[in-house]
């Protein structure tokens, strides 16, 4: 069409060219009626070129069979890696994040650490008044000795045969009951000392010096250790093949800005009933301190892995009424960017946001039409634009 439009112009100015002298003449004689004349019959010669241009166009059109051809661009099929990750929601946990609750009942005496304090295994955190233990335990212990001496002096008549058998029997009895019960009220004693259950942080108390105490009913103190953290997720039973122990896992936490590369550690061997989901669990480094027990993230489980994947975008992907997919390739031809559609049928396999795995139909070095896909059909000839 340019090449029209340039001939047009050059008819015209030669046109114009050859009357220039007429019409300085015809001007210079004020002859209005030749002037009007002229421009009648110059319209008339350049309608009479319009036309014949027009039909050139016709003519070019019908005989240039690359003319007026669908614009797509397209690639050339490669191979990448590529990875498949399963993404569920996650928590951030620790089994040593405990609430401590008394075993004796009393009053809290007092703490001897402070909220935020690290603490070790072991450390005394508080005390609970015994309610008179103690001097109980030392009358224990008095009535103890006195049934040892007893039972000695029963033990060495009895050897010597002097006594009787039921009078040793009973001062055996004795001895050995004072001694359970020594054990018992030492043991209860020792329920009125609190002491770390783990090495961690102290991280609330639970309790104000002077409260009265219920066992397994009022909270003292919560003591958390953040070093061993993992990230707990609920995996739908559809993926139970497909993830084991040592599977690749991505942990991110938003909140903290933050991922970690990790590995399913845990497997649940329990199907939920009511979700139909099990358990998974994978370890964290938390060196810093900041991941916090139920911290909300993402758990991605890579659970499919190709180094050699072809991946074509998934809007590219047709279907026919048969339910099968295809997509379109490219057959050059002699003419310079031009080519001619094929439809080939793919089988496709897992996919990523925006690209899906072809495993069957298409191999690499294959050209793929790629913008433009879904306006062109089989065997069609179209101009690629790069």
């Amino acid at each position: 069409m340019r090449i029209t439009h340039y001939f047009f112009l050059f008819l015209l100015f030669a046109a114009c060219g050859e009357k220039s002298t007429d019409l300085n003449t015809l001007v210079k004689a004020g002859d209005l009626k030749q002037l009007r004349a002229l421009k009648q019959q110059e319209t008339t010669q350049l309608n009479a070129t319009k036309s014949r241009l027009t039909a050139i166009d016709k003519a070019i059109a019908q005989l240039d069979e690359n003319k007026g051809l669908s614009l797509i661009t397209s690639f050339v099929a490669e191979t990448e890696n590529f990875d498949h990750f399963i993404t569920v929601q996650a928590d951030m946990k620790t089994r040593k994040n405990v609430a401590i609750f008394p075993e004796f009942a009393g009053r809290l005496l007092r703490f001897y650490i402070k909220e935020g304090q690290q603490v070790k295994k072991g450390t005394l955190l508080a005390s609970i008044d015994d309610g008179g233990l103690k001097q109980q335990l030392e009358q224990l212990k008095l009535q103890l000795e006195l049934a040892k001496t007893t039972f000695e002096r029963s033990q060495r008549l009895w050897d010597q045969k002097i006594g009787t058998e039921i009078q040793y029997l009973e001062a055996k009895t004795r001895y050995e009951s004072q001694e359970q019960q020594v054990a018992q009220m030492k043991e209860q004693l020792a329920k009125t000392k609190v002491y770390a259950p783990f090495s961690g942080t102290v991280d609330e108390l639970l309790a104000n010096e002077g409260a009265n105490l219920l066992p397994g009913a009022t909270p003292i103190l919560r003591i958390v250790n953040l070093k061993q953290m993992y990230a707990e997720a609920q995996l739908p039973e559809r993926h139970l093949s497909a993830v084991r122990k040592g599977t690749p896992v991505i942990v991110e936490m938003p909140m903290l800005n933050s991922q970690q590369q990790t590995q399913v550690q845990t497997l649940g061997n329990f199907i939920n009933p009511n979700n139909r989901t099990f358990r998974i669990e994978a370890p964290l480094e938390n060196t810093n301190g900041q991941i916090k027990p139920n911290l909300m993230g993402k758990m991605k489980i890579n659970d499919y892995s190709n180094p050699q994947a072809i991946m074509i975008p998934q809007r590219i992907v047709r279907e026919n009424t048969e339910g099968k997919t295809y997509i379109f390739t490219l057959k050059s031809t002699e003419a310079e960017g031009v080519y001619i559609t094929q439809q080939q049928f793919v089988k496709l396999g897992m996919a990523s946001e925006n690209k899906v795995e072809v495993v069957a139909g298409i191999a690499m070095g294959d050209r793929i039409v790629d913008e433009g896909a879904n306006s062109i059909e089989d065997q069609q000839r179209v101009r690629n634009l790069n």
